[in-house]
């Protein structure tokens, strides 16, 4: 079972300490230690060089690896005691207590938080006197996270409602959830009990959730490698020919594609593969005049027709 966010930053922060006190430490003793895979450490690591003492970009963690040991080059940079600038700490103090709201926190995570927020308020002085006036409400998909956390870390069942936008329709369905992660929006990898597969649901998508009693049993799976990305297009996928104009080369940038060739009007002509093409007839009603599908055939009627329908609706409409 793959850890949740909060232990794994539990993890990452013990990491840090764990580094400092053994420089050069081999890759495969640091992963044992710390009970998870070299590939699950290697990850860690590709996250803790974004992470340091400055909200401001400076006083990074430069930290690297070769594959079979681990460098920390500035750990003396990074351990003088953190001082915060007004507006870093009224940013901090506003996060904290917003965090501190989520539903399905884990109690003793919630008390340690607040027991950490009460210092830094000490410390902040006329700060916290300013954050005390900011407020943030979480929407949906922050309730989400923290059902989905929770059904994690108790490792239980989760009954969802969820919108698939490439069938236009709700679904109710049991999962046993397996791990969060955000590429672009934040996920759910979960056993899914309807159609005992696996499968992915984007949290901003779950229109309802509840955690079950039951246990959740997903079967031992290996863990998807979403280093190229959350959708990775197979060969054997059908191949699809949009073409669209200067409005609508933003397509090119969020659609992984085989190729995509200039057009005489300053468009693109974009081949790319997807496992479900209907999928698209999203994507052509959203682009409206700037862009249609080529081919297949098939698609590319489907798509005008939707069109045509969508239209139609708006008869008689002032």
């Amino acid at each position: 079972m793959a850890a949740n966010a909060i232990d794994q930053t539990r993890r990452m922060l013990s990491l840090v300490t764990y580094l400092r006190e053994r420089p050069g430490a081999h890759v495969a003793d640091v992963a044992r230690a710390f009970g998870i895979t070299e590939d699950e450490l290697i990850s860690d690591l590709d996250v803790l060089p974004m992470c340091g003492t400055s909200f401001r970009g400076g006083d990074l963690l430069d930290i690297d690896t070769d594959g079979d040991r681990i460098w920390w080059h500035n750990p003396d940079d990074v351990a003088a005691p953190l001082r915060l600038a007004a507006d870093e700490a009224t940013a901090l103090l506003v996060a904290a207590r917003a965090v501190s709201t989520l539903p399905g926190l884990r109690e003793s995570d919630r008390e340690a938080l607040l027991r950490a927020t009460a210092k830094l308020e000490a410390a902040a002085g006329e700060a916290a006197g300013a954050s005390a006036r900011l407020s943030v409400t979480f929407e949906s998909e922050g309730g989400v996270f923290a059902e989905v956390d929770r059904a994690i870390s108790e490792r239980r069942r989760l009954w969802v409602r969820y919108y698939s936008p490439a069938r236009d329709e709700l679904t109710e369905r049991e999962v046993d959830p397996i791990r969060l992660f955000a590429v672009g929006h934040t996920y759910m990898e979960a056993w899914c009990r309807l159609s005992e597969a696996r499968r992915t649901f984007r949290l901003d998508r779950v229109a309802e959730i509840r955690i079950l009693d039951e246990h959740a049993a997903p079967p031992e799976l290996e863990l998807r490698d979403l280093s190229e990305g959350l959708v990775q297009p197979s060969a054997d996928d059908p191949e699809v020919v949009v073409e669209v104009g200067p409005g609508g080369r933003w397509v090119a940038e969020y659609y992984p594609h085989d190729r995509a060739e200039e057009l005489a009007d300053g468009g693109l002509r974009i081949t790319l593969r997807t496992p479900a093409p209907a999928s698209l007839r999203r994507l052509a009603l959203r682009l409206g005049s700037d862009g249609r599908i080529v081919s297949p055939p098939e698609l590319a009627d489907s798509a005008r027709s939707a069109a045509a329908a969508a239209l139609a609706a708006y008869d008689g409409v002032e």
